[in-house]
């Protein structure tokens, strides 16, 4: 590899892949090292992804592309697909050099102001920065590269890789959970094999094993998902939005409209909710983190059948366990079931099971000691409705007769367009055409997914309702048209966007 790795978009890029290598490779050993915010283990994974993801987007521009251009294509594909806090921060890094591409300046005078500006946006991204954490091992390289700028390159990424190692060990004793565990903070350990990386390009230098050592098991915050998306609209409003909502918030923007979202959320329906009524979002991602269930309280697993796609985002946010249909839909529960050792399973079928499944459903429960109970749940929209009003802390019994209400009093009718001509009780039937099924019979035909929604709408609502609730086919239908529908209809309207649904709509009335 050539020694100026900033001098022009093949070096740049070149180094960049070098850098994700030394991520990959080190990823496990960082991961043993994350107990702080919370020991998921997943940091190194996380950092690795995220320059992975930098560098797929930089590889895919055309040959010869200029300094300026591989730098903001890094930018663009590692806040894209950052992962984690770390992940954020290491992608406000690399925004850190692309902004500092575009002035002009000497290697050494671009690294430093890539530094510096990357600790500017970090700070702006993160709602409460925490010392001893990656914020702080950045800070001190940067602090270190700025007397150096005018220098070489490889004078100043030794300043400041120097002066982050010497920060990353300060991390086990700022913060009582590194300290406990006797380690230093992962973020950093990885953002000092990044520095390291750069610093190997440019003057050669092999990178040391010391930064990273075994970790015994730490402990983490119960009940939260790690949320991440892509958010288009006014970042800010979200960051204040999302602030009350969880914590880790990180808010990074990949210019004035977009930017990546992460947080730590017991509340992550709300989270998800709130996104999506402020603007757009994409690459919805959930993870669950550890210490999820309460020390002594009854393990209850919620099961539901939902077909791949951002349905099973929206379930896992609401705190079930998804499985896809198909032929070994009954294996993947009873391994689902094995695997998370709870005492109590209620299934949600949600109409994606046909008869003969779900008797083998039955059938394969009778291998297992646990209590298991099918919920009646016609739709993916009543088994939301029926998640909706889950109570852990209810017997078994009792949560499921509630569940079962809820799923009940719901109103069902699914949109679908038809695959060939028919005569049916609701009328002629051309192919292509918009059916509207309740209950098994024919509720309206239409010739547009938006009108056929909006009249089952006011036919399922002639019977009363306070919410509408429609999963939907970003394919068929719009989001903001469909959310428009609370004036028309004077009643409260909530959308889903429903990848793999194989319908145009689901709707739902309460």
């Amino acid at each position: 590899m050539s020694a100026s790795p900033l001098s022009d978009g093949a070096r740049l890029l070149a180094w960049a892949q070098h850098a994700s290598g030394e991520l990959d490779r080190n990823r496990a050993q960082i991961n043993e090292l994350n107990v702080f915010p919370v020991p998921d283990a997943d940091t190194g994974s996380n950092m690795a992804h995220t320059m992975a993801a930098a560098v797929e987007e930089a590889a895919a521009l055309p040959a010869g592309a200029s300094l300026t251009e591989v730098a903001e294509a890094l930018a663009v594909g590692a806040v894209r697909g950052a992962r984690g806090n770390s992940g954020v921060v290491l992608s406000q890094i690399m925004r850190g050099f692309a902004q500092a591409a575009q002035h002009g300046a000497t290697e050494g005078e671009m690294l430093a102001v890539a530094l510096n500006d990357a600790v500017e946006f970090v700070s702006r991204a993160i709602s409460e920065p925490v010392e001893g954490t990656i914020i702080s091992v950045l800070r001190a390289a940067a602090e270190a590269a700025q007397p150096h700028a005018k220098h070489p390159l490889h004078r100043v990424v030794s300043a400041a890789t120097a002066a982050a190692r010497e920060a990353l060990q300060v991390t086990r004793t700022q913060l009582p959970e590194l300290r406990q565990a006797g380690v230093v903070d992962a973020g950093g350990a990885g953002l000092v094999v990044v520095l390291e990386s750069l610093a190997d390009a440019a003057a050669g230098q092999g990178i040391p094993e010391d930064a990273v050592k075994q970790v015994p098991e730490g402990h983490g915050a119960a009940g939260e998902l790690e949320v991440m998306f892509t958010f288009r609209g006014d970042l800010d409003a979200l960051k204040a939005q999302l602030s009350e909502l969880g914590d880790s918030l990180i808010v990074a923007p990949l210019n004035e409209g977009e930017g990546k979202v992460h947080i730590h959320s017991r509340e992550a329906g709300h989270v998800i909710e709130t996104a999506y009524a402020a603007g757009g979002v994409s690459d919805l991602r959930l993870e669950v983190l550890p210490g999820s269930a309460a020390a002594g309280e009854p393990e209850r697993l919620i099961i539901a059948v939902t077909p791949p796609g951002s349905v099973t985002s929206l379930y896992a946010a609401s705190g079930a366990v998804t499985v896809a249909p198909g032929p070994n839909v009954a294996a993947a529960m009873l391994d689902a079931i094995t695997r998370s050792g709870s005492d109590e399973v209620i299934v949600l079928p949600n109409g994606q099971l046909s008869n003969a499944e779900l008797a083998e459903v039955e059938h394969a429960a009778r291998a297992v000691e646990q209590s298991i109970t099918i919920l009646p749940t016609v739709r993916l929209v009543s088994g939301i409705a029926a998640l909706s009003v889950h109570d852990p802390a209810q017997p078994l019994a009792t949560a499921a007769f509630t569940m079962s209400e809820a799923a009940g009093e719901m109103r069902t009718a699914l949109a679908f367009r038809a695959e060939k001509g028919a005569l049916t009780q609701g009328g002629a039937v051309a192919k292509g055409d918009v059916v509207v099924t309740a209950r098994g019979e024919t509720l309206l035909i239409a010739d547009e997914p938006m009108d056929a929604v909006v009249r089952a709408c006011r036919r399922l609502l002639e019977h009363g309702g306070e919410q509408v609730s429609i999963l939907f086919d970003p394919g068929e239908l719009d989001a903001e048209a469909l959310e428009a529908l609370a004036g028309t209809l004077g009643v409260d309207v909530m959308v889903y966007p429903a990848d793999g649904l194989q319908a145009c709509a689901e709707i739902g009335v309460e």
